[in-house]
């Protein structure tokens, strides 16, 4: 995969309020690119603002979010998108991403519920998705999700999230943790997952770590570090489809920043040993 195409290149960092004050100051050098949640952001003024805005005009982002619920029934929240359209216009924010799941009925059920794995659903989302690329003027990212349960299953995760990319004509945001936590808890063989990805259209990666409940049930917190397994299957995506822009998420328990930044400067050196062996094959 050539590394040219993605709009956004290196090791990225989330970025959560209380690290920005020192990220505005710092600049570290690890960190290529960075992600936020819009709904934190649109309306923030201010201090933060200002160190917001500072922040923006010096490096690349991009917009993942949080409340778009795309496998709802309740109507599609325009207004939030056209929001988002202009927030990233404003900022220069690279694109949008979002994931393969629901989160109201009737009003916000704070959680990011499981999308019924069917034919029927998967016109439902692809036609959501498409209607947010007509406002937004661009493709957006699409993410695997963790999930604890499938009601109504009629097709398999891969199959359900591949027909909903494919008909919506979008891009995909792989998550390397929620493959991991989803083969564990479903019995299912991560690798082949990962090999079944349309790779064509990868935008970026998310890499976190999880809480392990019980040998066979994990649960995607992003609130501790990456263990190995996962840090192998990010490998395994870099051996197959080359490198591409990877971030790192962590939501809570957040460590000081030189922590955070080891577990970046991590999936560098994952990037730039893939980069050196391929210079290698192909001198």
């Amino acid at each position: 995969m050539d590394t040219t195409q993605h709009l956004v290149q290196g090791a990225g960092l989330g970025l959560r309020r209380p690290l920005l004050s020192q990220l505005v100051e710092e600049h570290p050098k690890e960190v290529g690119f960075y992600e936020i949640a819009p709904e934190n952001w649109i309306t923030i003024g201010g201090k933060f603002g200002k160190q917001f805005r500072a922040m923006t005009e010096r490096f690349d982002f991009v917009c993942h979010g949080l409340s778009l619920s795309l496998g709802s029934t309740d109507p599609l929240d325009e207004k939030f998108v056209h929001d988002v359209k202009q927030f990233m216009a404003e900022h220069q924010i690279k694109f949008y991403s979002e994931h393969l799941s629901y989160c109201s009925k009737g009003g916000h059920l704070y959680d990011l519920m499981p999308i019924p794995f069917t034919p029927e659903a998967v016109s439902h989302v692809a036609g959501r998705i498409k209607r947010v690329q007509d406002i937004l003027e661009q493709k957006i990212a699409i993410e695997n999700v963790s999930y604890y349960a499938a009601p109504g299953q009629e097709m398999a995760e891969i199959e359900f999230f591949n027909a909903v990319i494919e008909e919506a004509d979008c891009d995909v945001l792989i998550d390397i943790n929620n493959i991991y936590v989803n083969s564990v808890n479903h019995g299912y063989d991560a690798e082949a997952f990962l090999k079944a990805i349309p790779a064509q259209r990868i935008a970026y990666a998310h890499i976190a770590g999880h809480y392990v409940e019980a040998d066979d049930f994990l649960i995607d917190t992003h609130g501790a570090d990456i263990i190995n397994p996962v840090w192998k299957l990010l490998g395994k995506a870099y051996e197959l489809y080359g490198v591409f822009p990877t971030l790192l998420e962590r939501d809570f328990n957040l460590p000081p920043l030189c922590e955070l930044l080891k577990e970046v400067n991590t999936i560098k050196t994952m990037q730039d040993a893939w980069k050196t062996q391929h210079e290698k094959r192909y001198a």
